[in-house]
């Protein structure tokens, strides 16, 4: 049995990645920062789901359109930032988002039921929108307050159109290969 690691995902666009690129220049360099993704990278996750059998992905693809075409038309902000983990010893450092979160959520949640109504697995925690911006690697020296100086932080709006199911691809360095763009609030 062959797996794809599969996940459902929001891509702001590239105005809103350039805007807070810019807001992150002064950081990069800065000791005790993370290793920062790249921003050609830079999603928003709406479902991890890991191995999923390849004899799946039809239902699943076929199940989103239904999921993703409820949700109401949406405008979202990468505002904000933050991290998982302590400030002594932080993991991820993330920016929030703001907007239409609600909906969203709401959208996160048909598409983690209908997941778990194919059988796959599931994290069991509450969706917490963010976009990741780094990571710490672990035993080096990190500075967790770092995030702190964006807290301020607010991008320019835009409108959600689509959510994307995507495939990871470990190699050198992860990539993401698209199989299906959905559209949001679409006429069934």
């Amino acid at each position: 049995m062959t797996t794809a690691r599969l996940f459902f995902a929001v891509d702001p666009p590239e105005a809103a990645r350039a805007h807070l690129r810019r807001a992150l220049d002064p950081l990069r360099d800065v000791p005790g920062a993370p290793r920062w993704t790249a921003s050609a990278r830079w999603h928003l996750t709406l479902l991890f789901l890991g191995a999923v059998p390849r004899e799946v992905l039809p239902a699943l693809a076929a199940g989103a359109v239904p999921a993703v075409a409820a949700a109401p038309p949406m405008r979202l902000r990468l505002a904000g930032a933050g991290r998982f983990g302590s400030a002594r010893r932080p993991q991820v450092a993330w920016a929030g988002l703001d907007g239409d979160v609600v909906p969203l959520t709401a959208l996160a949640d048909r598409l983690a039921e209908l997941a778990r109504g194919l059988g796959l697995a599931v994290e069991d925690r509450p969706f917490r929108p963010h976009l990741t911006l780094g990571r710490w690697p672990p035993r080096q020296p990190a500075d967790g307050t770092l995030t702190d100086r964006l807290a301020g932080y607010r991008g320019p709006a835009w409108p959600v159109g689509e959510v994307l199911l995507l495939e990871s691809r470990l190699g050198s360095g992860p990539s993401y290969e698209r199989h299906q763009a959905y559209s949001i609030g679409a006429a069934l």
